[in-house]
């Protein structure tokens, strides 16, 4: 299963890697695209910037929430996800099935200094904004959440309807 080989490939880059991205790294800068490296996941996969058909701002508090909390797009759609962080800490934003943003949570409470940036995810300083440029292809409930520990059980999880 791709999840399991996802996990894996987390757990060993975590055990190698003293290097901290849940602590205070940003992604706030845009990523490049590369059709080639495009991936299909079970919630879809990193859209295409220039294929883009809405653009949709979140917030993130440290009252441990997204605003909006739930979100709809239709199956197809290519999303700009524009990711404020309102609050004093690093915040994130990760899309992904319920189940491996659960596995993923409580991989990052046993190695909190775990490096990682993918197209499905933007860790956001303070005061800053990040992207995700995402291609929903599958219809279906999907999440986004904070995942740093402590966030992800503190509620800081939000709902994808793809219709």
């Amino acid at each position: 299963m791709k999840t399991k080989r996802v996990l894996s490939v987390l757990v060993a880059a975590a055990m190698a890697s003293a290097a901290f991205a849940h602590s205070d790294k940003s992604s706030s800068t845009a990523r490049k695209f590369d059709a080639s490296q495009v991936e299909d996941t079970p919630f879809g996969r990193q859209g295409d910037p220039k294929q883009v058909t809405r653009t949709i701002r979140v917030g993130m508090s440290d009252k441990m929430r997204f605003d909006p909390g739930s979100i709809s797009v239709k199956k197809g759609e290519t999303i700009r996800f524009v990711v404020a962080n309102k609050g004093a800490v690093l915040h994130e934003m990760v899309l992904g099935t319920p189940q491996a943003l659960k596995e993923h949570a409580e991989l990052m409470k046993k190695h909190p200094g775990m490096e990682h940036e993918e197209p499905n995810m933007t860790h956001v300083k303070p005061g800053a904004t990040g992207d995700i440029v995402w291609q929903f292809t599958k219809a279906g409930e999907f999440q986004f959440a904070c995942l740093i520990p402590g966030h992800f059980d503190a509620g800081m999880v939000g709902k994808v309807a793809v219709k």
